[in-house]
């Protein structure tokens, strides 16, 4: 595959910020601080006060104040509290009439209020009671903020009584919607003041400080600058000491936009938060084709294993079943394959998952599950399991070796040709166990064969193409052709056939280029098991074309069993019939 460019950005770059980066200065940005006044705090509670402050670098634009009549009693305490009246609001316009006034003097600003989830929620209702769309304002909230900004012993709280004190607003909150609102926009120009000099200057700043984005944090933003907005693969590093440390590797079909992503408060896990503190810069691998930077992505881990990817940083811990190779084969676990002479069955991520298919096996074929070598010749005493019916008892002569072979080989045709037999072996057992309502037992049997199942489904897929010296397949991406070179099972090569090329040209130009692969060992591929797996989710989609095989890409006709298939099997039920067409 050829080498790609890498661009890179690190701390000490010292590009200037994009308008896009900048965002929209504070001094530019028109909010709307608005307050409510409502019969209660229930969601079947209405409106009896609206009440907004438009401004726009710091200087008040527009007022908008109206009583609402709620249709509906105040209550004693309420009405106590606010100083509004059954009396007072009962000339006073409808929502109906009020909202349309107000929803056009919101519009295009940024909506604040205090304890904003409050008002915002009888807003959005009342849109929805009204046949309105629902309102897409930018919401702050001052009292998320406060609590950002301000330290506990500077305020005991956040009420809007004790921030208006403490910023000493204009006007005193008294629970009336205008008089809250004023106080609001003293408050809000207050907690504006104490996070400038922390490089909060527009209003992306603000939401993103206001979601526990730190500003360290937010200036790093300016690595993603010079990223291509292209598939690929981006790495952050860490320089330490003239020591070049790998510290996550990611992928994305726009680079840019995606490493842009972790300087926001849409990056939510703590391991990545942590990262980005640590990371001095970003590099960036481009890629042909999505599928190239996937696989890219898992060799960068295999080769490198950062210290922030959880998955695939351990291509080598995975599990194999193996029949042995002596007089009287047996089934072993193992870690790796080394031979072509034995027969291989897995991979398993788990040990626990290689032993569920062990049991399988042994619930449906008599194999012997003891671990010493047996002779041909001598004879030794046979263990519980043969008194029990579980096994052929080779070691005391109790069948041939003949007999113990054709044993051994419906083994081996199970596990690399046809599962059925395994499930209707098992079929007597799990009636037998169902019947006498042993329904723990009986779910244990029934994993042991979905295991077995999935197991069989994903050996297959893998040998498959790990047995097939060269495939060549395309895919249309929009108005491009993403083209593919895979030989035994490992990604080649790559390449992308714009609408201007011919893609047969293109194919045979990435053929002629691509990586020279050698013959891998047994069942397993060229490339990494999870890189195959990568490759035949890629192929099996719709649409992917072949335009070039070497050898054969297939599977047994029964190497697994869908869900329906394996309860269909282990009931007993017959076998649907293909009608011809």
């Amino acid at each position: 595959m050829p080498t790609p460019t890498v661009p890179t950005m690190t701390a000490a770059s010292t590009l200037q910020d994009s308008f896009e980066d900048l965002g929209t200065h504070l001094s530019q940005v028109t909010f709307c601080v608005v307050d409510l006044e409502t019969t209660g705090g229930a969601e079947s509670d209405a409106i009896t006060e609206i009440g907004a402050v438009k401004v726009c670098g710091g200087e008040v634009v527009a007022e908008f104040q109206t009583l609402v009549n709620p249709r509906s009693h105040i209550p004693p305490l309420i009405a106590v509290l606010t100083g509004i009246t059954n009396q007072m609001v009962a000339d006073s316009p409808s929502l109906a009439q009020v909202l349309p006034a107000f929803l056009a003097f919101a519009d295009n600003t940024v909506l604040v209020a205090h304890n904003a989830p409050f008002d915002t929620g009888f807003l959005r209702r009342a849109c929805t009671e009204h046949g309105y769309p629902a309102p897409r304002w930018p919401v702050l909230d001052t009292v998320t903020l406060a609590r950002q900004i301000l330290l506990r012993d500077e305020v005991p709280n956040c009420k809007l009584a004790t921030l208006a004190a403490h910023f000493r607003a204009s006007t005193t909150p008294n629970h009336r919607a205008l008089a809250d609102a004023r106080a609001t926009v003293d408050v809000l120009h207050g907690l504006m003041e104490r996070v400038g000099n922390l490089g909060v200057h527009t209003i992306e700043d603000l939401h993103e400080f206001s979601r526990r984005v730190s500003p360290q944090r937010r200036a790093k933003r300016t690595w993603a600058a010079d990223l291509p907005e292209r598939p690929g693969v981006y790495l952050f590093i860490a320089e330490q000491q003239d020591t070049r440390h790998i510290l996550y590797v990611g992928t994305s079909k726009n680079i840019r936009r995606r490493v842009r992503s972790y300087f926001t408060a849409s990056e939510t896990r703590p391991r990545m938060d942590e990262m980005v503190r640590v990371a001095t810069g970003v590099e960036a691998i481009t890629c042909e084709t999505p599928l190239q930077a996937e696989v890219c992505e898992l060799r960068l881990i295999g080769a490198h294993r950062p210290r922030y990817n959880r998955r695939s940083k351990f291509p080598e811990r995975l599990q194999w079943i193996k029949i042995t190779q002596e007089p009287f084969p047996r089934l072993s676990i193992v870690r790796e394959v080394r031979d072509d002479e034995a027969t291989y069955f897995g991979p398993f991520r788990r040990r626990q998952a290689a032993e569920d298919v062990v049991l399988a096996i042994y619930d449906g074929f008599p194999i012997r599950q003891c671990s010493q070598r047996l002779s041909r010749v001598a004879r030794s005493q046979a263990c519980a399991l043969a008194g029990m019916g579980r096994c052929s008892s080779p070691c005391d002569g109790s069948i041939s070796i003949d007999a113990y072979a054709e044993l051994v080989e419906q083994v081996r045709a199970t596990l690399s040709e046809d599962i059925r037999p395994a499930v209707r072996a098992m079929r007597t057992r799990l009636h037998r166990l169902i019947e006498q309502q042993r329904f723990e037992e009986a779910a244990t049997i029934r994993r042991r064969l979905e295991t077995l199942t999935q197991t069989g489904l994903r050996f297959h897929r893998v040998r498959s193409l790990a047995a097939c010296p060269e495939i060549v397949a395309a895919r249309r991406d929009g108005a491009d052709w993403q083209i593919h070179v895979i030989r035994y099972g490992r990604l080649a090569g790559a390449a992308c056939a714009t609408p201007h090329e011919v893609p047969q040209q293109v194919a045979r130009a990435t053929v002629a280029t691509a990586e020279t692969v050698a013959p891998p060992i047994g069942p397993l591929p060229a490339g990494g098991i999870e890189e195959s797996e990568r490759i035949a989710a890629w192929l099996e989609q719709p649409g992917v074309r072949l335009i070039d095989i070497t050898g054969d890409w297939m599977w047994p006709l029964h190497a697994g069993l869908t869900h329906a298939d394996l309860v269909r099997q282990a009931l007993g039920a017959p076998e649907p019939t293909l009608e011809p067409v």
